[in-house]
């Protein structure tokens, strides 16, 4: 299309939204635009929100449990070298030795509970700075080393709980599932509890406890294999990292943690697909909604077009009028729907204080109003305080995938409704008239 020919689209789209700027057909523009906004507004604050849940635990898993490449070492004549690889690669961030076991662990009042036991350098928190962002120290102090001769045990928050325990307390590793040399059963494998942790990923809080190097050494028996877990700079660079590695050391096996959690990640990708999909349907109502309503201005509007098409205008510029206003339909819709899933997205904590100290004001007032004695029962509603500690991570690409939809939808609807005009014969519609 020439200038001249979009300035004389843009000439009449403006001069029939002046025209249409009551009655029905604004009506139907402005429901379109409300619908294309509360559809954008909705999907960003839904996208946001889980993708705070999501990247909350990921990140949990890939720093505490998972990491970026597990590695298991083949031979202790590999480890110097191995060790100097990971140091020298400019792709790794930290390499942090580790032994784990399953364990039967017995608390206080002999609660007992499954747990995974994993060891790790006393100095870890020095040394991996993901694992250090990632877990809270909401008891105690992590600190792995011996004191007095007893050895020291960090657990996680749900496991302290279900065993009973507090920061000073004794825990057994009853059962403990480590090399051909270890005893299945004893109850000698005593550690005292130096601090409790919590994480953004349940599962950890509720079966996860670390020793120290020397203490998983001592305990798991000298033919467990020790491995190592790699934090890399970008987690997508664990395909070239694992090349290097098995080009560099054939013998040493290495595992991603794309393969790792695959059916975890895997279950959350599709319940975010699903939630999409849910929300979308929201646009596939306003598509409808627009179709409907620019077919009916089309409609009302063919004594118009004929004229114009009658005074030389093109029908595909004729066509354009309609879908430029199904293109500031879309606009005036999704830019303020984007505009508000953002303020959500980012204030959804105070949103949720807010609505839960003014719901509670309006029951207190109308109970001192209407039944003073009951006043003193009137508590906030604990769920929304819980809703207000909603994480939301907003992802950029996706926030403009979802704003183009919305636009792109009023588009399509305008162009598919707007097909009849160039059926209309302008001959017909006059003699008609």
């Amino acid at each position: 299309m020439k200038n001249n020919d979009f300035f004389w689209v843009l000439f009449v789209s403006r001069r029939f939204a002046n025209i249409d700027r009551n009655g029905r057909s604004a009506v139907t523009t402005h429901l379109a635009s409300l619908g294309i906004c509360i559809g954008v507004m909705a999907l960003v604050v839904v996208i946001s929100v889980m993708n705070g849940f999501q990247m909350s635990f990921i990140d949990a898993i890939m720093e505490v449990s998972s990491y970026h490449v597990r590695v298991s070492e083949s031979s202790a004549e590999k480890q110097v070298q191995f060790e100097n690889f990971c140091q020298e690669n400019p792709m790794v961030q930290a390499c942090v030795p580790f032994y784990e076991a399953q364990s039967l662990m017995v608390g206080s009042k002999s609660k007992e509970s499954a747990a995974l036991v994993r060891a790790l350098p006393e100095n870890v928190l020095q040394l991996d700075s993901g694992f250090r962002s990632q877990i809270e120290v909401v008891r105690g102090e992590f600190d792995l080393s011996s004191k007095n001769g007893n050895d020291s045990i960090v657990l996680g928050s749900t496991l302290a709980d279900m065993l009973r325990v507090k920061v000073g307390y004794k825990v057994n590793l009853l059962a403990l599932s480590g090399g051909n040399d270890v005893a299945l059963l004893s109850d000698r494998r005593v550690f005292t509890v130096r601090g409790i942790i919590h994480t953004g990923y349940a599962e950890i809080n509720s079966s996860y406890a670390f020793i120290s190097l020397e203490a998983g050494q001592k305990y798991f028996g000298s033919s467990l294999k020790k491995q190592y877990g790699i934090k890399l700079r970008e987690n997508s660079m664990d395909g070239r990292f694992l090349a290097k590695l098995k080009a560099s050391f054939p013998e040493i096996s290495g595992e991603s943690w794309k393969s790792f959690n695959r059916s975890f990640f895997g279950a959350l990708r599709v319940e975010k697909n699903m939630l999409m999909l849910f929300v979308f349907l929201i646009f596939v109502v306003v598509c409808i909604n627009i179709f409907n309503g620019m077919r009916r201005i089309v409609f009302e509007r063919r004594n118009e077009i004929s004229i114009l098409s009658a005074l030389g205008g093109k029908n595909r510029m004729i066509q354009a009028i309609f879908i430029f206003r199904g293109f500031l339909t879309g606009i005036y819709g999704a830019v303020p729907g984007l505009i508000l899933g953002l303020f959500l997205s980012v204030n959804i904590g105070w949103i949720f204080r807010s609505f839960s100290s003014l719901s509670f004001g309006i029951s207190y007032f109308f109970a001192m109003l209407f039944n003073p004695s009951s006043a003193a029962y009137l508590h906030e509603n604990p769920m929304f305080r819980i809703y207000a500690k909603l994480p939301a991570r907003i992802v950029l690409h996706e926030i403009l995938i979802i704003t183009m939809f919305g636009i792109c939808s009023s588009l399509v609807a305008s162009w598919l409704a707007s097909r009849g005009i160039l059926k209309l014969k302008a001959q017909e519609v006059l003699r008609d008239e």
